[in-house]
């Protein structure tokens, strides 16, 4: 699959998860794209918890909000860790923060990839989901998401709706050229 094409389908479907297990391949396949992501430095402050033990993924439902309580149907959630110490933090930028999302991208995109769902979350109590997953005090929990496969027959099933709702401002809009306000290109 071409990247620009998986960029352009890739969508939150917290609405179309299934149970269905996941197959370790897959998930290491997920995990890999994250641990190749750039970072400051090279420091790779990122840390991965894979959540698969059903009684655990039952307790974090206690730390998510409402909205999110799909995570309790998911074989998967991945909870994206990351502390300050491990990297970069220089005039207040905590590029930890940047690169684990460097790598969350990254995971996003090898998941849609391989045709599973995902839904980034952060409506959660941070303290919580540390001491349900013994997090150490100085590592944040960052994100978030369940991992799994679409209810439906393929993931463009899944994602047909809501692709077809989902707009995005034009580059005009975005993009300034040399200096603020200007839109052309020298």
């Amino acid at each position: 699959m071409d990247i620009l094409d998986t960029i352009r389908k890739r969508c939150s479907l917290k609405a179309h998860i299934s149970g269905r297990e996941i197959e370790v391949e897959k998930i290491n396949a997920i995990l890999e794209a994250g641990r190749l992501a750039a970072s400051a430095r090279n420091n790779q402050p990122w840390r991965f918890i894979v959540v698969q033990d059903r009684d655990t993924v039952e307790e974090l439902t206690q730390a998510f909000s409402e909205s999110n309580q799909v995570i309790e149907v998911a074989p998967v959630i991945l909870v994206v860790c990351a502390r300050a110490m491990d990297d970069v933090v220089r005039d207040g930028k905590e590029y930890y923060l940047f690169d684990s999302g460097l790598a969350v991208g990254n995971m996003l995109m090898a998941a849609t990839a391989l045709g599973l769902v995902t839904h980034l979350m952060t409506a959660f109590e941070e303290a919580q989901v540390k001491k349900i997953l013994h997090i150490p005090a100085d590592v944040r929990a960052v994100v978030a998401t369940p991992i799994a496969y679409p209810l439906e027959a393929s993931y463009d099933e899944a994602a047909k709706d809501r692709l077809t709702m989902r707009t995005r401002k034009d580059l005009k809009e975005l993009v300034h050229y040399n200096r603020w306000r200007e839109t052309e290109p020298a």
